[in-house]
């Protein structure tokens, strides 16, 4: 059967198509046997590894599918395509990290390592597979272990140590790196083809971070330049690593072991080697830098939309009642919203300030969005890439960002050992290869093991260090504001402290051609944004019939490279000793994460970023006048630095009994720029869970991976919501038999907990499958049911810009896309809790401003959940999981399941669904240095 390659993209759902006609299998087997001729990497005999350091005493476990390895031969490509078969360590921990979703039940802390790695330093000499000397460098090593390949670097200097985890990330990530590279720099297209996801992605990072290589190295300079000899040693750190890379490409280059789709997308020549592999810089990590920061680390956002939904409410209601209701539902500092700090401390921030100065909100009906792409041709002018920069502009845009992840740490107190455990890690989607890699790196001043972002490898990120480890979540505090620019003499002139000025403009012109990868055909198009000094332009509208642009300003703005200096100290065994020097380490990364800490006798919590402090009066849920009076205090345009909220300010704690976070509030007055901190969060999955275990004491590292492992196949919705929306359909006896058979239904799945679960390990069935299939249905037409009636049709659809109404596992339309895994992050599930409960009388705390279900009353409401339910319950599963290229129409196990995107040229086969970090750990010490 003919084959062709997958696209290389990052898009919402892209599944490997086949090769062109003429690469027919025959052609595809006399093409392997010809590649297979370089020659391999050559390896230097095993050597012993020692772990001396390492205080964990066997407790320390992580996964991170598919595999280590994400690198593949064009030989590899083609034999994947063809016949599916996989190189060494591509997916060896797809399987043990699928398996927990039916396994877990029973597990114990012997079996754990069923379906985690050992995370202990080291490797045992009759587990090594390889030792490699990079370079025929004496000062570093690279082991691999046999199970999965990880790369162990070990150097005896600091430069041989960050030279090894350069050539070891090349290894494993080359491809990778080389399109997340071109991604930061908005040239995707040009490099990896013309496909309208690529075309959409690249678009969505560069309208955020639209750099100049001069701005790449300002960021360098200046992280180097502000940070004394730890600036200074990032930098040598940086190009020895950078030296790794490049070493490999020339080694893989010479010996043709390179990764294949270099060829497929035309760079290199398969027969003649011609073409080059254009070598990294250092530029080139601050590229990488700011895609990483844009996709998990940068809260905010989303002010002209808030600005749009006010003016809705207050159409409808008045000012001051539409005030009041549009703060209901945004929820900014709501009583039953599960916090991560739950001692009752206090930590304002993003509060609406009693009497708001500067605001400019839009005029009705004068916003539109600032055109990104300009001079399209070919294939970047057609209907598909319309509707990918429609897409792209919508994300980049939304408040709503990719949050994830989730972490839960037990104190010492309640655990069966005395010393605290932590199961925690980040939910960074699932890609082949995938975005993280696992490493340990051992020399002069650095000890971890641990996952590190390709390309910026040159420390742990999130890990293990000696006697500790780390690891977070994304916070997503804001750290964006929205200013308004009074225009002057034209479209592309501002008023800067009453002068005219001119914005700049930066363009980036791509053109590309169809490939053997990518059978898209030619086009072009330039991208170009116009910046001013309070960022790039996003928005035009009118405020008061004054002309504006709309820009945002983010803290970390010309300053991706800063957190290096953070991750540098949580990987220093002699700087990082205590909870106190663990978050002093995490205060110095400027993006926004919840960090989690645990060694043999303490826990600790801190929320980073780089938050603003604002003028008094500004409100930073709404655009302010860009004018002296609204900036940010101390701001200097040059530099973006501005003075920032101190350590103590931000959420924060040692040894609190337990910890969790899914992404939810921090602390009481915190408030978060997304919607949706409400009384149902699926933050509530873990505190009921993990609080149920502190309660009854000797927690194990078993039961809270248990307990995490539960939350992640629970539907939010059932748990939280649907009890109480049974109570009110049987207020009354069901008399429509088709009604009442689906409450049964629901009701039935709802004793057996509610889980989207397999019948047995590998059925791709799901028990209660009706009821799912009901509930999946029911949601949106009940969210439309129950509100848009009181709302109205302009009220509620401005609402659900801010709010998507829901995020099942199989909701294509939610902020993660199909087959993404992470689910139940964004949705109106507190919004249905609060009013619910408040027709059947119960108590509410931060209630919405009126009841909406039926007008209130509980017969009223009823009757539209009768009337929703029945048109879900005929829904047919067709109708409801209507089928995609991975997935046929009516298979719900496929529609939920987790699909590795493909990044590159392997494959693999989808997992059945749970809601899970992509990499985790499971760690408890033993003891401390």
């Amino acid at each position: 059967m003919p084959r062709r390659t997958p696209r290389f993209t990052l898009d919402r759902l892209r599944t490997p198509g086949r090769f062109p006609g003429f690469l027919k299998t025959a052609s595809v087997c006399a093409l392997i046997a010809g590649l297979l001729s370089p020659l391999a990497q050559t390896t230097a005999a095993a050597a012993d590894v020692t772990a001396a350091n390492d205080y964990c005493g066997g407790q320390c476990s992580d996964i991170l599918p598919p595999g280590e390895n994400g690198n593949a031969t064009l030989a590899q490509v083609l034999l994947n395509q063809a016949f599916g078969a996989q190189p060494d360590h591509a997916e060896d921990q797809l399987g043990p990290y699928a398996n927990l979703a039916k396994g877990y039940s029973g597990l114990t802390n012997a079996t754990i390592n069923t379906f985690f790695n050992d995370a202990s330093f080291g490797v045992a000499s009759d587990q090594v597979a390889s030792t490699l000397s990079p370079a025929g460098r004496s000062d570093v090593t690279i082991v691999r272990d046999k199970k999965t390949g990880v790369p162990h670097i070990t150097g005896t200097t600091r430069y041989g140590t960050e030279f090894g985890a350069g050539y070891a990330a090349a290894q494993d990530r080359l491809w990778l790196m080389d399109v997340f590279r071109h991604v930061g720099r908005g040239q995707l297209t040009t490099f990896a083809g013309g496909a309208p996801s690529n075309q959409g992605l690249e678009q969505q990072f560069w309208r955020n971070a639209p750099y100049t290589e001069a701005d790449l190295q300002a960021q360098i300079d200046n992280a180097v330049a502000t940070n004394g000899t730890r600036g200074q040693q990032a930098l040598a750190d940086a190009k020895a690593y950078l030296d790794g890379i490049n070493a490999y490409i020339d080694a893989s280059d010479s010996g043709r072991y390179f990764p294949g789709e270099y060829v497929l997308t035309g760079h290199k020549d398969s027969i003649t080697n011609a073409g080059t592999i254009d070598h990294f810089k250092t530029t080139d990590l601050v590229a990488l830098a700011s895609v990483i920061g844009a996709l998990f680390g940068s809260g905010g956002g989303g002010e002209v939309n808030n600005a749009i939904s006010l003016l809705e409410a207050q159409e409808k209601y008045g000012v001051t009642e539409g005030t009041k209701a549009w703060e209901a539902f945004r929820e900014r500092n709501d009583p039953e919203a599960v916090v991560t700090v739950h001692n009752g401390e206090s930590f304002p921030y993003g509060a609406r300030p009693d009497t708001a100065q500067g605001q400019a909100l839009p005029d009705s009906g004068s916003v539109s969005t600032q055109p990104l792409v300009y001079d399209a041709s070919g294939t970047g002018a057609d209907q598909s890439a319309s509707a990918a920069a429609a897409a792209a502009t919508a994300t980049a845009l939304s408040s709503a960002r990719r949050g994830m992840s989730n972490a839960l740490v037990v104190s010492g107190k309640y655990t069966a050992s005395g010393h605290p455990i932590a199961v925690f890690g980040p939910q960074t989607g699932y890609f082949a290869p995938q975005l993280l890699m696992l490493q340990e790196i051992q020399g002069p001043g650095i000890s971890a093991r641990g996952a590190s972002f390709a390309g910026l490898s040159m420390y742990v990120e999130l890990g293990r260090g000696q006697d500790y480890a780390w690891s977070a979540t994304t916070s997503g505090q804001d750290i964006i504001d929205t200013y308004a620019v009074e225009l002057c003499q034209d479209d592309y002139h501002y008023l800067y402290h009453g002068t005219c000025t001119a914005m700049d403009v930066v363009e980036q012109k791509n053109s590309w051609k169809p490939t053997t990868a990518d059978s898209t055909g030619a086009g072009s198009y330039t991208m170009r944004v116009y910046r001013t000094k309070y960022g790039p332009v996003e928005y035009r509208a009118t405020v008061g019939g004054k002309k504006v642009a709309y820009t945002t300003l983010r803290s970390s703005f010309m300053h991706e490279a800063d957190s290096i200096i953070g991750f540098q100290m949580l990987n220093d065994p002699d700087y990082v000793k205590s909870p106190q020097t663990f978050q002093s380490a995490a205060q110095h990364i400027n993006y926004t994460f919840n960090w989690f800490y645990a060694d043999s006798t303490h826990t600790a919590y801190y929320n980073s970023g780089d938050n603003p402090v604002r003028a008094s009066g500004v409100d930073s849920e709404f655009p302010a006048w860009a004018q002296a009076a609204y900036e940010w205090k101390n701001w200097v345009p040059a530099t973006n630095t501005a003075d920032y909220t101190p350590a103590s300010e931000h959420p924060n704690s040692i040894d609190q009994g337990y910890y969790i976070s899914w992404n939810n509030k921090q602390a009481l007055d915190y408030t978060t720029a997304s919607w949706g901190d409400g009384s149902v969060h699926r933050g509530n999955l873990l505190e009921s869970r993990v609080k149920a275990l502190v309660a009854a004491g000797g927690v194990t590292r078993a039961s809270l991976v248990k307990a995490m492992a539960d939350a992640a196949l629970a539907d939010l919705r059932a748990e939280d919501v649907l009890p109480n929306l049974l109570k009110v359909i049987n207020s009354s006896t069901v008399t429509d038999s088709t009604v009442a058979a689906a409450v049964t239904k629901l009701q039935t799945w709802l004793t057996a907990g509610g889980k989207r679960t397999e019948t047995s390990a590998g059925s791709k069935t799901y028990a209660n499958a009706d009821a799912i299939r009901i509930l999946d249905a029911w949601w949106p037409l009940l969210v439309q049911g129950e509100f848009q009636p009181g709302l109205g049709t302009d009220l509620y659809t401005a609402f659900t810009a801010n709010l998507p109404v829901d995020e099942s596992p199989s909701a294509a339309h939610g902020p993660t896309g199909a087959h993404a895994g992470s689910s139940f992050q964004y949705g109106w599930w507190s919004y249905v809790d609060k009013d619910i409960r408040a027709v059947l009388g119960q108590t509410v705390q931060g209630g919405l401003t009126q009841k909406y279900c039926g007008g209130g009353t509980l017969s009223g409401c009823r009757d539209v959940l009768l009337s929703t339910l029945k048109t879900a319950a005929g829904k047919t599963a067709a109708q409801v999981y209507p089928g995609d290229s991975l997935c046929s129409a009516g298979n719900q196990w496929c529609a939920d399941s987790i699909v590795q995107r493909t990044l590159g040229g392997i494959k693999h086969s989808n997992i059945s669904w749970q809601n899970r970090p992509t990499f985790q750990q499971v760690v408890e010490f033993t003891s401390h240095r």
